[in-house]
């Protein structure tokens, strides 16, 4: 063991770490980013647990649209059925046990690539080939088992937990709190996948502060947020947020003049909202995008990545300028984000690394540490 290495379990860290008082908080223990172990416990108590987001509902229009993924180790798909309604299903076929569908796409039916086994976009047994001489077959038998999910504020959740309380009731504080943004109907502009070489919680701990704008995002949005006047209220127990005030000459963040449902400061007010695990949400009232995070490895993050518009600005006349606008300023941002957050995880990877004492504007970074250690070891 190194020199500069720690002998102590990063569970048990981290409880040590959110032990103390705000005013006396560190950032996490670099254990909670590099161990095996806890990224374990994280895939085993967080995400095969709680509600996953993997995107809008927009973004899955017609029937037969779906995204296939991975959660917590098991192949999954998403699919609205021919009754418009989304559905989440196993993405493995009841026959030989393959992998159904890859990435996204639109299928009248999901066909086995494998012996041809065909199923409805609701997940029973349409056809199989060949089976007749089988007297044990009965096709009304076979059916893909069903996952939760749901729609909620124009965002679809899917959960490996079938136990798991409603969405609606589990964020309630968010719908009361964002209510005249009308999320619900913010159209969807784009969508990709990426992955990153960073650990998911840098990532998401780096949407949770402003403290990196000025800096990290000088040649950008640095400048157009108000950062001293950065409020960071206490989190609650199923997400954190804070808020910035936009200046007016960035007008795709402010309301559109035709938004007659804000009033005052709430025109120019931006939410930045993490809801526990990984669905972190840049929310103004012209705009939106979002960051859905899950890890692949301690060094490695796959992204669901999308943005768009409020329903002014996404009827407006210049609806396609506003996207492209949006599109090259959010991808220098990304740029300028992921090379920070991978510098920060081959920093925090190094010997020399130790936590350092948070800033006032930091508050959510805490808030995120004191989730993580309430849910990080939870009876199996």
């Amino acid at each position: 063991m190194s020199l500069f290495e720690t002998s102590e379990d990063p569970v048990q860290e981290l409880h040590q770490n959110v032990a103390r008082p705000f005013e006396r908080a560190t950032a996490m223990p670099k254990s909670v980013y590099t161990s095996e172990l806890f990224l374990d416990k994280e895939i085993r108590n967080i995400f095969a647990r709680e509600w996953f987001c993997v995107g809008r509902t927009d973004g899955l229009p017609n029937p037969g649209d779906y995204l296939a993924l991975e959660l917590a180790g098991q192949p999954i798909m998403v699919v609205r059925d021919h009754k418009g309604k989304l559905r989440a299903q196993a993405n493995v076929c009841r026959h030989r046990m393959s992998v159904l569908l890859e990435g996204r796409g639109n299928r009248r039916t999901i066909v086995c690539p494998y012996h041809g086994w065909t199923y409805g976009l609701d997940g029973r047994l349409r056809g199989a080939p060949a089976m007749t001489h089988n007297k044990g077959f009965d096709r009304s038998l076979y059916r893909l088992p069903q996952i939760r999910c749901e729609e909620w504020l124009g965002w679809i959740l899917v959960s490996l937990n079938s136990e798991i309380e409603r969405a609606t009731q589990r964020f309630s504080a968010i719908e009361t709190m964002v209510e005249d943004y009308d999320m619900v109907s913010y159209k969807q502009a784009f969508f990709e996948t990426w992955e990153w070489n960073t650990n998911w919680k840098v990532l998401a701990e780096n949407f949770m502060e402003s403290y990196h704008l000025p800096v990290c995002h000088a040649a950008t949005i640095g400048g157009l947020s108000k950062v001293d006047d950065v409020t960071c209220p206490a989190g609650h127990e199923r997400f954190n947020y804070h808020t910035l005030q936009k200046e007016e000459s960035f007008t795709l963040s402010i309301a559109h003049s035709n938004n007659r449902r804000m009033q005052g400061e709430r025109r120019l007010t931006t939410y930045l909202l993490s809801i526990y695990p990984s669905l972190m949400i840049t929310l103004t009232p012209g705009y939106f995008w979002y960051l859905s995070l899950y890890p692949l490895a301690t060094g490695r993050v796959r992204i669901y990545y999308g943005g768009g518009f409020s329903r002014d600005f996404a009827e407006d006349s210049d609806s396609e300028h506003h996207v492209a606008e949006l599109r090259q300023l959010l991808d220098e941002v990304n740029a300028e984000d992921r090379k920070c957050t991978e510098r920060v995880y081959s920093g925090l990877s190094s010997d020399f690394a130790t936590p350092g004492h948070l800033s006032h504007l930091e508050r959510p970074n805490f808030e995120f540490a004191r989730y993580l250690s309430r849910r990080i070891d939870q009876p199996e």
